[in-house]
C-alpha cells in the first residue's frame, strides 16, 4: 500500500508541503483538503487585482489546478475537515451537501492558515461591509465595485492591507478614508516612518484618522455611517475591515494539539506538533524567530512557503529544521516603499538586548546621475556587542528598497555585527548605487554614533 499523506489547506504552506513530499517520494499519495475552489492563489495579490493593475484574477494562481494535478496532488475542493482522529489516523471530511466521509492518513499536515480578526464593531454584517482575506472576499468587493460604482470607501485598519487597499481604491477613483486605532499608520515600523506614510497617503487625497477606534457602522440607503471614538464620524458607500489576522487553529485544539503564542499551533523546528505523525505549517503555527531565539506569531506568505516545504519533506521521512524568521516585510504605497527586518528598538529592549538605533538619510545612487532618490535607513544594533538587530528603510519605489532590506536580512540571518556590513562586496555603478552602498553608509553612521 502506498504511503498516505493528507494535508488540510490548499494555500502557501499546504501546496508547498504537497509538492515537496511528491518530489522526495513520488509514490506517496498526497491528498489536499481545500475549503474553497482556489488552491495555491496569491492572496497577497488581491489588492492589485482590485486596483485594476492585474486584470484577470486567474493570474493570481501560482499554479493552476491542472498543474497541481499533473504534479501528483489529489485535490478535494470545497471540502472541510470536521475532525481529526489522531488515535486511528483518520480525518472526517465534509462536502458541500453536508455529507461526511472518513479519510485515512499515515501522516497529516495541518495548514489551515489564518482568519481575519473580527473587531467588536456593531454593523460588521451589513451589506457593503467586507473583510479582505480570501479570494471569495475579493470577488465580493469586486462585484460591489462593478455593480454599485461606489464613490467613497472607509478602510478600518492602517496596516499592510489597509495601505495597499488605500492605494488600490484611490486608483479606481474612490474617495478613501483610513481609520487606525493606533497613533500612526503602519505601526510595524517606527512612528516617524508611519508619519511619512501618512504624508504620502494625504498627498494622494486620502483622509487619515489615527487614534480612533471604530465602534459602529449603520446603513441608510446606499450610505454607510461609520462612527468611533474621539467623536469620529464619516459616511461612505463601501467599508473594508482589515485589522489583522489570527491563527485558524480550532480544529487542532479540538484534537488536543498544543497551541501557544496567540493560539497558534505549537510546533518544533521540524514542524512537528505534540501528536505523533501530525505536522503543521503556515499562518496557523508559531514561528521560530532567529534573533529572539524563541517562537512567536508572525504570519507571512514567504514563511508559510518555507515551513510547508519543511513539513512536506519531514512527513515523508526527512529531518530538516526551519531556520527561523526575521519578520522581513516590504510594502508599496503609491510611489513610496517601506520595509523592515529583525527587531525595532523597543522590541529589542523588551527581548533583553541593549539596543541603539540611528537614522541615516542618503541617496540611492550617485547624485550626479539624474533622478537620485533619498533613502531613510534606521539601523538597530546591540550597544554592547555591536550585533545587528534590525533595520527599517523608506524611499521611492525606484530606490531599490527591497534589495537593500534583503541585504540587512541576510546579515541578520548570519548573526553579523553592524560594522561587518562594510566588508560585504556589493555591486556598484553610478546609476544604481554608490561605492559605499546606502546599507554600508548607514552601518558607518551607526558605528560613528555609538556613545
Amino acid at each position: 500500500m502506498s504511503f498516505k499523506l493528507v494535508i488540510i489547506g490548499g494555500s502557501d504552506a499546504g501546496i508547498s508541503a504537497g509538492l515537496r513530499a511528491k518530489e522526495l517520494d513520488p509514490e506517496c499519495k498526497v491528498t489536499l483538503v481545500v475549503a474553497d475552489l482556489f488552491p495555491n492563489y496569491s492572496i497577497c495579490g488581491i489588492p492589485f487585482y482590485l486596483s485594476g493593475e492585474v486584470l484577470n484574477w486567474r493570474a493570481l494562481a501560482h499554479r493552476t489546478i491542472e498543474e497541481l494535478s499533473e504534479a501528483g496532488l489529489s485535490l478535494l475542493l470545497e471540502r472541510r475537515v470536521q475532525a481529526i482522529d489522531p488515535v486511528h489516523h483518520r480525518v472526517t471530511v465534509v462536502g458541500e451537501g453536508g455529507q461526511a466521509h472518513s479519510l485515512p492518513y499515515d501522516r497529516l499536515i495541518i495548514a489551515t492558515g489564518a482568519t481575519s480578526v473580527h473587531p467588536p464593531i456593531v454593523g460588521l454584517d451589513l451589506p457593503g461591509v467586507y473583510p479582505l482575506r480570501f479570494m471569495a472576499d475579493a470577488f465580493a468587493v469586486q462585484q460591489h465595485l462593478e455593480t454599485r460604482s461606489p464613490r467613497s470607501a472607509v478602510l478600518i485598519g492602517g496596516g499592510y492591507i489597509g495601505m495597499e487597499m488605500a492605494d488600490a481604491l484611490t486608483r479606481r477613483g474612490l474617495a478613501v478614508t483610513v481609520v487606525e486605532h493606533a497613533a500612526s499608520v503602519l505601526k510595524t515600523v517606527d512612528p516617524g516612518f508611519g508619519t511619512r506614510v501618512r504624508d504620502e497617503l494625504q498627498c494622494h487625497g486620502i483622509r487619515v484618522e489615527t487614534n480612533v477606534r471604530v465602534e459602529r457602522i449603520e446603513r441608510e440607503g446606499t450610505q454607510l455611517f461609520v462612527t468611533g471614538s474621539n467623536l469620529f464620524h464619516t459616511t461612505a458607500e463601501l467599508v473594508l475591515v482589515g485589522v489583522g489576522v489570527e491563527p485558524n487553529s480550532q480544529l487542532a485544539r479540538v484534537a488536543e494539539i498544543e497551541v501557544g503564542e496567540r493560539g497558534a499551533i505549537r510546533v518544533t523546528r521540524k514542524m512537528e506538533t505534540n501528536l505523533p505523525d501530525i505536522y503543521a505549517a503556515g499562518d496557523c503555527v508559531e514561528t521560530w524567530h532567529r534573533v529572539l531565539n524563541h517562537p512567536t506569531y508572525l504570519p507571512l506568505g514567504s514563511t508559510a512557503h518555507k515551513q510547508g516545504r519543511i513539513a512536506g519533506e519531514n512527513a515523508v521521512g526527512g529531518t530538516r529544521e526551519f531556520a527561523g524568521t526575521l519578520g522581513t516585510q516590504v510594502v508599496k504605497v503609491f510611489d513610496l516603499v517601506i520595509a523592515r527586518t529583525g527587531l525595532r528598538n523597543e522590541e529589542a529592549a523588551r527581548a533583553g538586548f541593549d539596543p541603539f538605533t540611528v537614522e541615516t538619510i542618503t541617496w540611492d545612487h550617485k547624485v550626479y546621475y539624474p533622478e537620485a532618490r533619498e533613502i531613510k535607513i534606521r539601523v538597530t544594533g546591540d550597544r554592547k556587542t555591536g550585533r545587528l538587530l534590525g533595520a527599517q528603510l523608506l524611499g521611492h519605489m525606484h530606490a531599490e528598497i527591497a534589495k537593500r532590506i534583503d541585504i540587512f536580512a541576510t546579515a541578520l540571518f548570519h548573526g553579523m555585527r553592524v560594522e561587518e556590513l562594510n566588508d560585504l562586496d556589493l555591486s556598484y555603478t553610478p546609476p544604481l548605487s554608490n561605492p559605499w552602498d546606502p546599507v554600508q553608509m548607514s552601518a558607518q553612521t551607526w558605528v560613528k554614533s555609538l556613545p
